[in-house]
């Protein structure tokens, strides 16, 4: 395999180049914690019940610097796995195979177990000896499961104590006879401030941010 990589015309390579190049934007979305970043301040700003507010692109920014933040020793570490072997044979294809393994221990590392070996069943007969032999393409489709239930999951536990402040709301308007004033009203200023108090937005960014060490 390494002597075929080798020897792929150099026009090949640059159109291969070209169109790794082309999926960085849903490498960066989906093969990095920006995907639970994402998942998680919307659903924060869904159990805030401030449709409005924070501005959705706000909440994405957010999300590109944490995910730069989390990832960057993986990032330099990509870096130099591209350089080592391109100096060496001047193969774009090469430097990018070798590149891509530190991004597959990153999530392997978020990967749980069932999910990896549900895709690598589907495409292989034999079971891989050692992590080095699972490719990229079997380890990110686990990753992005893993992540969306782990998402999610934050999720399930941030909304928790919203709802039950809605409730409590709804039931102290519906006992003094407020029928007509949406519980919603009342009870967004309160979340706000018990947010507000806590430190809330302190607390989720270092959660996530941790929660990938």
């Amino acid at each position: 395999m390494d002597n075929l990589l080798k020897d792929i015309n150099p026009v090949i390579q640059l159109l291969v180049a070209m169109a790794a190049f082309s999926l960085l934007p849903f490498v960066f979305v989906s093969m990095t914690p920006f995907l639970r970043f994402a998942i998680v301040f919307s659903m924060l700003k869904t159990a805030l019940g401030t449709n409005s507010v924070p501005p959705v692109i706000t909440l994405i920014g957010l999300s590109l610097i944490l995910t730069v933040y989390t990832m960057a020793p993986v990032f330099d570490k990509m870096y130099q796995e591209y350089q080592i072997p391109y100096q060496k044979t001047h193969n774009v294809v090469v430097a990018l195979d070798a590149s891509s393994k530190p991004l597959k221990e990153y999530m392997l590392k978020q990967t749980r177990q069932s999910d990896l070996a549900f895709f690598v069943e589907k495409t292989r007969k034999i079971p891989p000896q050692t992590p080095d032999e699972l490719t990229l393409w079997e380890v990110a489709p686990a990753y992005i499961i893993s992540e969306l239930k782990t998402s999610f999951e934050i999720g399930f536990i941030i909304y928790v104590p919203f709802i039950v402040l809605d409730l409590v709301v709804a039931n102290v308007l519906l006992a003094l006879g407020m029928f007509m004033l949406s519980p919603q009203i009342v009870s967004t200023p309160f979340k706000l401030l018990i947010f507000i108090a806590v430190d809330g937005w302190s607390l989720i960014v270092k959660g996530l941010v941790e929660s990938f060490s």
